[in-house]
């Protein structure tokens, strides 16, 4: 019996393998098409758009090539990201579509993802009396500055690698946790 093809999961695994090759913009609806064997309207029924498609392949390669490891703690959390930062380096055409991506409007839900309800509940656990509206800027920050828009801003801006883009983001996790109010700190 043949195995099913889930399709929208091959079409963004050959945009992915095409980044090896071509940027975002010269990846064609028809290419992605003849690659995966299906037609040029199957592609555009799954991603209608080219935001579509940006947002869904970035997504993918967040999920399968810079995933964050399991972090609890803040210095845990900041172990991650360095590490994550490093694999930026190795692959900066998958790290510039992620970066890409985070900076379009967003195509699908705007439910919080996976990250920020992670590092919400990372914070909940280091500043338990957090109110939420101080809780929700401090988890968008640490977003921010765990993200591959954060390290490709420092790469073309800055000419910065992986190394010292951590110590940045050292230094802007300090900052912001440092910002915090003060009644709600409590030993990490």
């Amino acid at each position: 019996m043949a195995e099913t093809v889930d399709t929208p999961t091959a079409i963004l695994a050959s945009a992915a393998a095409s980044l090896r090759e071509h940027t975002f913009d010269d990846i064609s609806y028809r290419a992605l098409g003849d690659a995966v064997g299906v037609s040029e309207r199957t592609i555009y029924r799954q991603f209608p758009t080219r935001s579509h498609l940006l947002e869904s392949l970035a997504q993918w390669i967040e999920e399968t090539e810079f995933p964050l490891p399991a972090f609890v703690t803040i210095p845990q959390f900041q172990s991650a990201v360095r590490e994550r930062f490093v694999r930026f380096d190795a692959s900066p055409a998958f790290a510039f579509v992620c970066a890409r991506a985070a900076s379009i409007s967003p195509t699908g839900d705007s439910e919080p993802t996976f990250l920020t309800r992670t590092i919400e509940a990372m914070l909940q656990t280091s500043y338990p009396t957090l109110d939420v509206r101080d809780l929700r800027r401090a988890a968008a920050t640490l977003r921010y500055f765990s993200s591959a828009q954060f390290w490709a801003r420092m790469r073309t801006g800055f000419d910065m690698g992986a190394p010292e883009t951590a110590d940045v983001f050292d230094r802007m996790v300090g900052q912001a946790l440092g910002r915090l109010p003060s009644v709600t700190r409590a030993a990490n």
